[in-house]
């Protein structure tokens, strides 16, 4: 598949509106690694290459392991993630799922064991924009033209 339309060209505004949620994460209090592999966790989810490669060149240049990348499908068994980690990726699955999966409390419980109010908050923004930006992705053939 080629890229079915440059939704960037067509909707600027629209693009730099999603964009400003990325600017707002670059800023936040979840540390950069952290959301650079809850993007790749979203991602592979939605089953969206494109954004799944760029975010895990994105952690690989914040220093994170090939070892952690390469363990992140299967993170809820891996040793190479912290329990605050993986309260973060059980919350990201579960609201990627949303429809299946509701929030339910007990991921909400685990994510206030680790994290404060706003480091939720910020946790959650991630999530939604990276769904957003899969969504984007797949529906126009970003992630098939290999752009």
């Amino acid at each position: 598949m080629t890229l079915r339309l440059e939704y960037r060209t067509v909707a600027p505004q629209a693009v730099e509106a999603l964009s400003g949620l990325n600017s707002y994460s670059d800023g936040g209090c979840v540390p950069q690694t952290l959301r650079r592999l809850l993007e790749v966790v979203v991602s592979d989810i939605n089953g969206c290459s494109y954004c799944r490669h760029t975010h895990r060149r994105q952690a690989l240049a914040l220093g994170v392991s090939s070892d952690r990348l390469d363990t992140l499908e299967n993170w809820s068994s891996s040793r190479h993630f912290s329990d605050a980690e993986k309260a973060a990726f059980a919350w990201a699955t579960s609201l990627t799922t949303v429809s299946v999966s509701g929030a339910p409390d007990n991921l909400y419980r685990d994510l206030e064991r680790h994290f404060s109010e706003a480091e939720i908050v910020d946790l959650t923004f991630i999530v939604l924009a990276m769904n957003a930006w899969n969504r984007l992705a797949i529906a126009f053939g970003r992630e098939m033209a290999g752009e």
